[in-house]
């Protein structure tokens, strides 16, 4: 995608540094971080500098390869990146591949392009789902901030667009760490995509009233029977869609799939810092970026990354390979 006019992609190699967008920062300030060690690119896996389930995989794939090209023992650097984040399945997908790889650069590079040209076929079969006019609401950050281009849940917004489809997207702010109001929207108003910024408990009510079409997120990792685990959030959505009739969509390459993962049951669910719901991040008048205690000082918090939905509220999952339909119970 573009940012001012410049081709970027989420993450590259460059000789021995990955080199990705500083996700941290937006929307208040676009930069490049530069990670020169596998140990650098693990820090920005595990403090989002990097998020995103492609993104996150093509990231551990280069961190694999770079721990190759420093001669560190590739076992414990496997280890490592593997620690970083438990949910994403793209992550242990790239670095199983880059692991064992004759060519780990190669391997590493490999992983990247795959990754943006699924995302490009889930934009063109996904499209198709979309009618004229359709008013989409979406769920965190699935464009193409999270993966190497093009994104899953947004992808097929963007083809339509493409496609003169005059979409509208209501954008769910996605608490605690606003992946949507910060990224999505962002990333929206950066293609000029009419949309606005909702609060997340505001989903079901203008499901309610007829305000929604459909629904379209991503996924961390799905399981062999079709359950989906995606950012905390996800299932509620799903829940109000299927009591409004509203189809109900994730969106997702084949790498995200975990065969070795019978159901939902099984998928690990990372637990974050209790700071990123007590505390929120901002520029103020000045323009200086804050971070700010938003909540009672004093009390707890509660912060699971990520929900699991069940395949009996999803209507399909896009993938490049075309749409597959959970067989529901």
């Amino acid at each position: 995608m573009k940012v001012k006019g410049k081709h970027y992609r989420t993450v590259w190699l460059k000789g021995k540094s990955v080199f990705m967008i500083e996700q941290n920062l937006l929307p208040f300030k676009f930069r490049i971080y530069e990670a020169k060690t596998y140990k650098d690119t693990c820090r920005a896996i595990k403090t989002m500098i990097v998020r995103g389930a492609g993104a996150i995989g093509a990231a551990a794939g280069f961190a694999m390869a770079q721990a190759c090209l420093a001669k560190a023992d590739p076992a414990k650097a496997k280890k490592e990146i593997e620690a970083t984040r438990p949910t994403a399945r793209n992550l242990f997908y790239a670095v199983e591949r880059v692991f064992y790889a004759s060519d780990p650069i190669a391997e590493a590079q490999k992983i990247a392009d795959e990754d943006a040209e699924s995302c490009q076929q889930i934009g063109q079969i996904g499209a198709k789902l979309i009618k004229k006019g359709a008013r989409i609401e979406t769920h965190c950050n699935a464009g193409w901030l999270a993966f190497v281009d093009y994104g899953s849940a947004l992808s097929p917004i963007y083809a339509a667009r493409d496609g003169g489809k005059n979409v509208f997207v209501y954008v769910d702010e996605t608490r605690p760490r606003s992946q949507g109001a910060r990224l999505t929207a962002w990333e929206l108003k950066n293609e000029n995509v009419p949309h606005v910024i909702i609060p997340d408990n505001a989903g079901a009510s203008l499901m309610s009233q007829g305000r929604i079409d459909l629904v379209i997120v991503g996924a961390d990792r799905i399981a062999a029977n079709g359950d989906v685990a995606n950012k905390i959030g996800t299932l509620e959505k799903a829940i109000c869609a299927k009591a409004f009739g509203i189809p109900f969509y994730v969106a997702a390459p084949t790498s995200t799939f975990d065969p070795g993962c019978r159901t939902g049951k099984n998928i690990p669910i990372e637990e974050r810092s209790a700071d990123e719901v007590l505390y929120q991040s901002g520029r103020d008048a000045s323009g200086a970026i804050k971070k700010v205690l938003v909540c009672s000082p004093g009390s707890p918090a509660l912060n699971p990354a990520f929900d699991v939905t069940p395949a009996e509220y999803i209507t399909g999952i896009i993938t490049e390979k075309g749409i597959w339909k959970p067989q529901k119970k």
